[in-house]
């Protein structure tokens, strides 16, 4: 048997070799490609400004949750043989009182076959089934964005791969190598305040996250397989990840910084017609590499993960979708015995959540609530918005995101201070 780091370096040097080969092969470069391109090109963006502020004091944070603003920037090309993106935002933030910079895609997309697609470079990756809810998908999220008001859109965060995609009539696979390891966006108390493990406190820009991120280019990198077919109108996938835990799950044994342990995932999803809506169920085996035994308690344990959702139109403009997931924490009682302080966590972690989405005023007006509600953990997160559309080019948006919870040191009560409203408004070009 071939070891998984020769398997990943194999996979990897192959989609590279691929990737060249396709933008180099005379048969593929084709004749009047910078006229075709410069023919079909399009160019877009918006400006927006977005403003927020906490509704109650947060020692630890300032009163603005977000102050933003932001001009995108978008161009994308094509001819008969692939395409090219680019799509960048350029903003000015408040609470760091500095000037971002963010490419959001930059990638090429070729067609060597009519089997094969190819797409290299910075590009947003996701599959699964859940809505606002990932299991199998092991691809960047941006967390702060998400509860500090921003548009949904920046929840999800640029991968630097390599994505191939195979369709046949047995199956469609999509192999998507990353060759430095790309984690989510993080709380690090720059812009919302979260329960410390290590201090046993709330912290938030008094005591930013010290992580330690791996980045050694071909060495500290991801795979991901997703292997797909439809059977009698119902998406049956198989899924696969090697690489690290995405936030923070470790320690160093000094305890001054925070790691990201080695994590392989393994799992499966259906999703399909029932009855007048759509149900989906989906699982996952979260494989924590540097504690297979649930002793190492400088790394988070294995997991088990479960997802069965619903969603219909419930009346015209009016969707509804329901889900129940479950995070199932495996080796427990090791668990339990090797923590050495702080609140221990559940054995199992439950959350319902509630989308609502009614269009009004000919789909110019918008009413959504996302709401998560954790019967074991006692807490939860409402998430109204309202957005209303005053011309093809000009959006207004308004919002709120709440959080409650009986203990500070589960996932939504230790956001509570960060409970913030927010208003923006966005003008395309």
């Amino acid at each position: 048997m071939i070891p998984a780091p020769s398997i990943k370096c194999i996979a990897a040097l192959f989609l590279i070799m691929l990737s060249l080969t396709c933008r180099t092969s005379p048969a593929l470069a084709g004749d009047g490609w910078p006229d075709a391109a410069m023919e079909n090109l399009e160019v877009n963006g918006f400006v927006e400004v977005r403003a927020g502020c906490r509704t109650q004091n947060d020692p630890h944070e300032k009163d603005l949750s977000v102050m933003d603003t932001r001009l995108r920037m978008e161009v994308f090309t094509y001819n008969d043989l692939g395409d090219f993106k680019y799509k960048a935002d350029l903003w000015g933030d408040g609470i760091t009182e500095q000037g971002e910079y963010d490419t959001r895609e930059a990638w090429f997309f070729l067609r060597p076959s009519d089997s094969v697609d190819l797409k290299t470079g910075r590009q947003v990756l996701t599959w699964g089934t859940g809505d606002l809810v990932f299991l199998n998908d092991l691809f960047p999220k941006d967390w702060q964005s998400f509860f500090i008001g921003r548009d949904d859109e920046y929840l999800k965060a640029p991968s630097d791969a390599v994505k191939l995609s195979f369709f046949t009539d047995l199956a469609s696979v999509d192999l998507v190598y990353t060759p430095q390891f790309d984690p989510d966006r993080f709380i690090t108390g720059e812009y919302i305040s979260h329960w410390n493990g290590r201090k046993q406190r709330l912290s938030g820009q008094d005591a930013p996250v010290d992580a330690d991120r791996p980045d050694k280019w071909f060495r500290d990198d991801e795979i991901a397989i997703r292997i797909y077919k439809n059977i009698n109108n119902y998406e049956y996938a198989l899924y696969g990840y090697s690489g690290f835990w995405k936030r923070p799950a470790g320690e160093s044994p000094e305890g001054g910084k925070t790691l990201f342990p080695r994590l392989n995932v393994y799992g499966a999803s259906v999703r399909g017609q029932l009855g007048s809506g759509i149900g989906n169920l989906e699982l996952a085996w979260y494989d924590s590499r540097d504690d297979t035994g649930g002793a190492n308690a400088m790394a988070a344990n294995s997991e088990m993960r479960y997802l069965m959702g619903y969603t219909r139109d419930m009346a015209k403009d009016f969707n509804v979708s329901l889900q129940y997931y479950v995070e199932q924490m495996l080796n427990y009682k090791e668990y339990k015995k090797s923590l050495t302080k702080g609140p221990a966590r559940d054995r199992a972690r439950h959350v319902i959540t509630l989308q609502l989405t009614k269009l009004m005023m000919n789909q110019n007006l918008s009413l959504a609530l996302s709401a998560y509600l954790s019967p074991s953990d006692e807490d939860a997160c409402l998430r109204p918005k309202i957005g209303y559309k005053a011309s093809d080019r000009l959006v207004l948006e308004a919002g709120a995101n709440i959080f409650t919870g009986k203990d500070t040191h589960t996932f939504f009560a230790q956001f509570e201070n960060n409970t913030n409203v927010y208003t923006a408004i966005r003008y395309s070009f």
